[in-house]
């Protein structure tokens, strides 16, 4: 199970939770929620964080190959 990258759109795995408690395979995490000055909250895959400059916003995650502006 994961969640969506909110810059390339792809399926992004996430450890831990309930759903996995009794598993004994070792599901890393491929991103994080980060959250940016301009108040806006965005999951992002660990490709798209590199890619995204120093002080990010809504506008940079949207820039990203898969954003909503492409």
């Amino acid at each position: 199970m994961g969640d969506r990258c909110d810059g390339c759109g792809s399926e992004v795995p996430v450890a831990g939770g309930i759903a996995g408690i009794w598993s004994v395979s070792g599901t890393k995490t491929g991103g994080m929620t980060l959250e940016f000055e301009d108040g806006t909250e965005h999951f992002l895959c660990f490709s798209c964080i590199e890619a995204l400059p120093d002080h990010p916003s809504a506008a940079d995650v949207a820039a990203l190959p898969g954003g909503s502006d492409s």
